[in-house]
């Protein structure tokens, strides 16, 4: 009988242990290859500052005054309260007006309406969007601030057929063009 046969079990144990040394050689073997072939070594662990760059300050040095013009924010010193300024202008500021649109012209009842539009120099108003109802323009419950001289909401109705709708500035009593959508 020969030794193989008597115990299986060690024999087995010592097949795995000859598989993991012969395995563990060959990728320790490839790892040190590829190593090599990076230049990667044990010497790069303990590089200094100077060899990965440096950073150059230069000495502090002392600075003359200021040699130029200064700018100043406030009035002439030399000129009175009572004296005009050289300057007048030309443009008279605009009237606000606010422009209205909507994303949608036909929408079914209760469809999201779309209404966007610009308001220069409305910055943080808050619109009131109206709807045209039996000859006159009442409250919608819907308002709209004004940001970057933008504003967006949306409105939903259920009523049938022609909706006409604007925005409204109470503080200014502003109000935009009308927009007209079809709901049906």
């Amino acid at each position: 009988m020969a030794l193989h046969d008597d115990r299986p079990v060690l024999t087995g144990l010592l097949a795995l242990v000859g598989v993991g040394l012969a395995v563990g050689l060959v990728l320790g073997g490839g790892a040190l290859a590829v190593t090599r072939v990076l230049g990667v070594d044990g010497s790069s662990a303990t590089t200094t500052a100077t060899d990965a760059g440096s950073l150059y300050l230069p000495r502090p040095s002392e600075t003359g005054g200021p040699s130029g013009p200064l700018l100043t924010l406030g009035a002439d010193p030399g000129q009175s309260a009572s004296q005009e300024p050289t300057q007048e202008p030309t443009k008279k500021k605009a009237e606000k007006q606010i422009s209205l649109s909507a994303g949608q012209t036909q929408v079914a009842p209760m469809g999201q309406i779309d209404l966007t539009g610009v308001y220069p120099g409305g910055e943080g108003s808050v619109l009131q969007v109206q709807k045209f109802v039996s000859g006159g323009w009442q409250d919608f419950p819907v308002t709209a601030v004004v940001s970057n001289e933008t504003f967006a909401t949306y409105v939903q109705t259920s009523a049938q057929g022609v909706n006409r709708f604007r925005v409204v500035d109470n503080d200014s009593e502003t109000a935009s063009n009308e927009v007209k959508v079809t709901v049906g």
